[in-house]
């Protein structure tokens, strides 16, 4: 092949790749998929086509497909972050979390400062049931990105689960200090003390809130909850400190 004819499909190659970038942000998926594969036709060595093509793929709920081209776009790319924890995520909307974690640990050794993809590690390993090692990841993360909430979300919901309402409550407290209106945890802690039996905080905690969030969807539950709660009669136990 002739240094102009390669010019050539470079030039084309690279039009049908910005067509398709360009359509992507008017999210028109299909048309967009059939310009990166234009793009890729041409020159399938081109690691962000493969890329783009998984993207339009993933909008699309064609995950299969999506997995099949980001892991072609690795394949051109060694140290593709997007790739990978697109990979890790395409896997997870499958419904595969265990062949989600080797994407997301590449995806750390390349970038390892990025807390989304070590979270994405945490909820793959907890959708795994691998909950030690979910809590673990969790528990890290906040230790080296403290202002990160999400975090904190997912290891205390991790802990109601496993029915240990006082340690969630604590970690909701956490989340608290960093965002005193942050209104979830209000209900968060206030299911955990109703679960604890300290009904008189779990009212405290509900009351806040209804005051942040009274038309939530949570929020005709907690009315609920309130009312059976003042329905029945006070006991000596409910009138424990909230910790």
């Amino acid at each position: 092949m002739s240094s102009n004819t390669k010019k050539q499909d470079s030039t084309a190659a690279n039009s049908f790749y910005k067509k398709a970038n360009a359509l992507c942000l008017e999210n028109s998926y299909k048309e967009a998929a059939a310009n990166y594969l234009n793009a890729i036709l041409i020159d399938r060595n081109n690691a962000e086509s493969c890329f783009g093509l998984g993207i339009c793929y993933k909008h699309l709920k064609q995950y299969s497909k999506a997995i099949k081209y980001f892991e072609m776009a690795t394949e051109r790319k060694e140290d593709y972050f997007e790739a990978f924890y697109e990979l890790g995520i395409c896997h997870l909307l499958e419904g595969i979390p265990c062949g989600a974690i080797k994407n997301f640990v590449r995806a750390i050794q390349i970038n390892p400062d990025n807390p989304d993809a070590i979270l994405q590690l945490g909820m793959a390993h907890e959708l795994c049931e691998e909950y030690d090692l979910a809590l673990m990841i969790y528990q890290k993360l906040i230790e080296n990105s403290p202002g990160f909430i999400k975090a904190y979300e997912h290891k205390s919901t991790l802990l109601m689960k496993l029915d240990r309402y006082k340690e969630a409550s604590n970690v909701l407290g956490q989340i608290l200090k960093l965002n005193p209106d942050y209104y979830r945890a209000y209900a968060g802690i206030g299911v955990c003390f109703d679960k604890l039996g300290k009904t008189t905080c779990a009212i405290r905690y509900y009351r806040k809130f209804l005051s942040l969030k009274p038309f939530s969807t949570q929020a005709d539950f907690i009315k609920n909850r309130l009312n059976k709660i003042k329905f029945n009669k006070p006991h000596h136990k409910y009138l424990s400190l909230c910790k």
